[in-house]
C-alpha cells in the first residue's frame, strides 16, 4: 500500500472545494498510482493526475511514497 503525503499548498486547494469536490480529489489520490498519469518533460521526477479540469502533481519519494505537490486549475498546475 502506497502512503501519501499532501503539500500545504495542495491540502489548501482540497479545502476550498465543496465537500463533494473534496471526496472525489481525495479518492483519485488516494488511488494513485492508478489513473490518467503521465510524467512531467522537463520536471525530473514529477507526474501529474489528470482529474476532469485539475491536476495533481506529484513525485515518488521513496518506492511506496508518494508526495504531492500541488494541485491546481489545468492551465496554472504547471508554473
Amino acid at each position: 500500500m502506497m502512503r501519501i503525503d499532501l503539500s500545504k499548498p495542495a491540502k489548501k486547494f482540497i479545502l476550498r472545494l465543496t465537500e463533494k469536490e473534496q471526496k472525489r480529489v481525495l479518492n483519485a489520490i488516494y488511488k494513485l498510482p492508478a489513473g490518467n498519469v503521465i510524467p512531467l518533460k522537463g520536471r525530473n521526477g514529477e507526474f501529474r493526475l489528470r482529474l476532469g479540469d485539475w491536476r495533481v502533481v506529484f513525485e515518488y519519494r521513496e518506492r511506496d511514497f508518494i508526495f504531492v505537490v500541488g494541485i491546481d486549475n489545468r492551465g496554472d498546475a504547471y508554473k
